[in-house]
């Protein structure tokens, strides 16, 4: 499953590095190494979308500047793809006495000639196109072509250790002392975090009645069995479908939907039969989150559950909307955290971690390279821009959809414009959805003095580019809630005390 928005262009990245200006001459009698390597609805939302006007839905094409959105829910269909590029650099031979140093390998090895295009051991190395037929066969050729580059390299170090063993039988080689039943991780080390909390992690499979479906993550919440995920991992499987839960240990176990929040883009699930024994991660405290804190993501990307990456925050209050790949026509709405860890397909609802081990945001999208991904699959991977829903909000997601079974919104009684329109702000709409008014009348917006034309800019001390980030940052409150609305009426700035109404369920 793909979920996408526009985005801004990313620059395609050169092939090879640019050659040195000016390099220096090499010595006649010296040679060098040489390489060569190789949408936007709302929760509410009338011609744009809603920050808070009950009862509208629509899908609408998200701003030019918002993050495109790619979720990370790997359709079960979806080859795999991997790329492998020949070892960097070719031996070469010093002068000196004629048995030493020793002759070197030759330059261009048998084993090495079909491997790649062009000549040398820095030869790019292309795949061959996946023939269709699912993952698996993508996967095996990945594994194979893995296989074959390291035998080559295993034939090469070979070569050169038995020319070089010649009447010294001495070794040099020293035994590392512990055993690898000896090593032990230092508390704290990514190495001991993860182990800690893999067994928490699930591998998640939704089948919809029609047999479709796809691959997401999840984690163990309570011990009473409910998991949390994205609803965009579970939709599929919401009505009539199927769900299926893995953990670390291979370990299966049937589970249903409990409660989807579509806006939030985000789901709990319950094991039909919980085992005994569960433990639940432990939920950090995202708003206390700092840009360059170590981040640990854990999840199944194209499958490959129990795979764990690191990176670090790159920003916060990201503004993000997504949509579920047109399975509803709705879109979610994020004040994300931002992430460099690898986040890919298959990655969606699981945890993204912070040093102690802490879970501080659901991964929930990424921003793909405009290529489309490996072998044109349509399918992208990581770039470094991940984007992860904030614990904090994703926790009070969790404890509605568990005590009702549906959401709750935080809603301004207004419809807003989801499209930059020459403003730097959000703009309420002249007309709501189907004719209704953009203000609901005795609504928040209404009671603040709000009108339709008005441009607002900020919402307490955050700045307002545009109606999704307004939603988003209207959705990190609580019904109830008291915010401080800056907007802009005939080139007049005004500031005005909202108190947040409420809508339930997804409509």
């Amino acid at each position: 499953m793909s979920t996408e928005n526009e985005g801004n262009e990313v620059p395609q990245a050169p092939s090879a590095p640019p050659a040195p200006v000016d390099a220096p001459a090499v010595p006649a009698d010296s040679s060098a190494a040489g390489s060569a390597p190789g949408s936007g609805g709302s929760a509410a939302g009338p011609a744009g979308g809603s920050a808070g006007q009950e009862g509208h839905a629509g899908a609408h094409s998200a701003p030019a500047h918002a993050p495109e959105h790619a979720a990370n829910h790997a359709p079960a269909h979806a080859p795999a793809h991997a790329s492998a590029g020949a070892p960097q650099g070719t031996p070469h031979a010093a002068s000196g006495a004629a048995d030493w140093p020793p002759p070197q390998p030759p330059a261009m090895p048998s084993y090495a000639t079909g491997g790649g295009s062009g000549s040398g051991w820095g030869a790019s190395y292309h795949p061959q196109e996946p023939k269709p037929g699912g993952r698996r066969g993508g996967l095996v050729a990945a594994v194979l072509a893995a296989a074959l580059l390291a035998g080559g390299i295993g034939g090469g170090v070979g070569y050169w250790a038995a020319e070089r063993n010649d009447s010294d039988t001495s070794s040099t080689t020293v035994a590392a002392p512990d055993t690898p039943a000896d090593v032990k991780r230092e508390p704290g080390s990514v190495a001991a975090t993860a182990n800690n909390a893999l067994p928490s992690v699930v591998t998640i499979e939704a089948q919809s009645g029609g047999g479709e479906g796809g691959t997401g993550t999840g984690f163990v919440y309570d011990t009473q069995g409910h998991i949390l995920t994205n609803n965009h991992v579970v939709a599929s499987a919401a009505e009539g479908g199927k769900l299926q839960v893995t953990f670390s240990n291979g370990k299966k176990y049937a589970a249903e939907v409990v409660g989807r929040a579509e806006g939030y883009d985000v789901a709990v699930i319950k094991l039909k039969s919980a085992p005994d024994g569960l433990r639940p991660l432990k939920l950090g405290n995202s708003d206390r989150v700092a840009v360059g804190d170590s981040t640990i993501a854990i999840g199944a990307p194209f499958g490959l559950s129990n795979t764990v990456t690191t990176g670090i925050i790159s920003a916060k209050n990201r503004p993000v909307t997504s949509s579920d790949g047109g399975q509803s026509g709705k879109s979610s709405y994020m004040s994300a955290l931002q992430t460099d860890a690898s986040i890919n397909p298959g990655n969606s609802g699981g945890p993204l971690l912070d040093s102690r081990g802490a879970v501080i945001g659901i991964n929930s999208a990424i921003k793909p390279a405009d290529s489309g991904g490996l072998g044109g699959s349509g399918q992208s991977g990581s770039i470094g821009l991940g984007f992860a829903i904030p614990v904090n909000q994703a926790k009070q997601v969790a404890e509605q959809l568990i005590k009702t079974g549906q959401p709750v919104y935080p809603v301004i009684g207004a419809s807003v414009s989801l499209q930059q329109e020459g403003t730097n702000g959000a703009t309420i709409s002249q007309e709501g959805a189907g004719g209704s008014d953009a203000v609901t009348p005795n609504g928040p917006a209404d009671k603040a003095g709000l009108k339709p034309g008005d441009v607002i800019t900020k919402l307490d001390d955050m700045v307002i580019d545009s109606g999704p980030t307004l939603i988003g940052q209207i959705w990190t409150h609580k019904p109830g809630d008291t915010v401080k609305i800056t907007y802009e009426r005939d080139g007049k700035e005004h500031t005005v005390d909202v108190t947040l109404g409420q809508r339930k369920g997804d409509s």
